[in-house]
């Protein structure tokens, strides 16, 4: 009775955990798509290939680097990168399949700098940079950023609509609060399942309401990821500086999800060295990876953590079945189309539901220890200007050298940046 118990457990698990992955990679294809007016059958390859790499990075990480059921999706400062180097990049005289070059060997370059950042411990070594205070702000700008792509998404504001969609946004926002109100009221097996029954709920209510997506195209049986989909990497010396600053950046979210994850799962906090000197090594091997196979550099993502509080899944076993189905599925194009036809309104809902637990974790390291001047100050500053850039046109910058264009540009970047320089230019004098 037990192994069957056990057997069913795990299998719920790993599906919730599967759908969990999906849904938070199956926007982020879609948007890039938008951006560089990719066609149907490209946006199609750049989720398969999304599925892939999402699925080996996770896979590797909790096997032989930090080791903890920590999901690797598309970062959210690559995604600003890639939004803002398209507009750098046409203003140039460039074209976008040049720009998506270029940000191949963005990818590979940042992978190199933060292999050897973990490779050497350079990430142990600076990790006291990433308090409380730095790892809280992250997570608030974190929030602020995604969760307008999230809201945007939930709306029906993507592709060609300008328009709030009435019936769509309708039930993304049942998705929505089925989901939150799931796991926060109910018990037992509705609890632990909250992500995957809301999903469900809402997709099936998405197709009788809204109806399907349309005609799509005829895709083969079985199909490997292409590798350089855009073409091979157009390396250029002016990517060394964007690629080591997303490099130090991408630590602090390195940082922050271990940290969140090993908070949720009750572990104990005195030292994080390993984790994130092998996390650190690893996310540079998954780097490289998504740069050669042409998809959105993953890093692990703190949403891990909303996630496994939401649903109280702790286990690390149902999450690595649940990587290596994804990298199966990724093999299958018609499973991927039939996949990625999930709405995006409604896995939008479902991942706006997992922030909230996120925004809990961020305001529990910012009061970690009593707010005093200097901190409210800090967080302040860092905070006003981060989210205040995010509403900011990319535009306003493009007098700027092209380095100077993708860093000021990048709300979380400077917000993450200001806490940082505060912090150790403003110290406290020990009594």
């Amino acid at each position: 009775m037990s192994s069957k118990a056990t057997f069913s457990t795990n299998t719920m698990e790993t599906f919730q955990w599967f759908v969990f992955l999906l849904a938070s990679s199956v926007a982020m294809p879609i948007v890039i798509g938008s951006i560089y007016q990719l066609d149907f059958i490209e946006i199609s390859g750049l989720m398969q290939r999304t599925f892939f790499t999402v699925g080996i990075a996770s896979l590797l990480q909790a096997l032989f680097g930090h080791k903890l059921p920590i999901f690797e999706g598309p970062a959210g400062i690559w995604v600003s990168i890639f939004s803002v180097m398209a507009i750098t990049g046409i203003q140039a005289g460039g074209t976008y399949k040049g720009t998506l070059q270029t940000l191949e060997a963005t990818m590979i370059v940042t992978g190199i700098f933060l292999f050897l950042f973990g490779a050497f411990k350079i990430s142990q070594k600076i990790l006291p940079i990433f308090t409380p205070l730095v790892t809280g702000t992250f997570f608030l700008l974190l929030t602020v950023q995604l969760s307008g792509t999230f809201l945007k998404g939930m709306l029906g504001l993507q592709g060609e609509a300008s328009v709030i969609q009435g019936e769509q946004s309708l039930l993304a926002f049942l998705t929505f609060f089925i989901v939150l109100g799931l796991s926060t009221f109910a018990r037992g097996w509705l609890s632990s399942y909250a992500v995957f029954i809301g999903i469900i709920i809402g997709w099936i209510a998405f197709r009788i309401v809204v109806g399907g997506q349309g005609e799509q195209a005829s895709v083969s049986l079985f199909a490997a990821p292409e590798w350089f989909a855009f073409g091979a990497p157009a390396f250029d010396f002016s990517i060394i500086p964007i690629a080591f600053i997303t490099a130090i950046i991408s630590i602090s979210n390195i940082v922050a999800s271990i940290v969140a994850v090993k908070q949720t799962l009750g572990m104990k906090q005195e030292d994080h060295g390993e984790e994130v000197n092998k996390g650190t090594a690893f996310s540079g091997i998954n780097h490289g990876i998504a740069g050669v196979f042409a998809s959105v550099a993953n890093v692990p993502l703190a949403t891990s953590a909303g996630f496994i509080a939401l649903t109280g899944q702790k286990r690390k076993q149902p999450f690595i079945y649940a990587t290596i189905l994804l990298i199966i599925i990724a093999f299958f194009p018609p499973i991927v189309a039939f996949i990625s036809s999930i709405p995006a309104p409604i896995a939008n809902a479902a991942l706006m539901a997992s922030f909230v637990q996120l925004v809990g974790l961020a305001l529990n390291n910012v009061t970690m220890q009593p707010l005093d001047s200097r901190k409210s100050t800090i967080v302040g500053v860092a905070y006003l200007f981060g989210m205040a850039t995010m509403f900011l046109p990319a535009e306003v910058f493009s007098d700027l050298p092209a380095l100077a264009q993708n860093l000021m540009s990048n709300g979380l970047l400077i917000g993450t940046g200001l806490v940082i320089l505060f912090e150790q230019a403003w110290k406290v004098k020990e009594d």
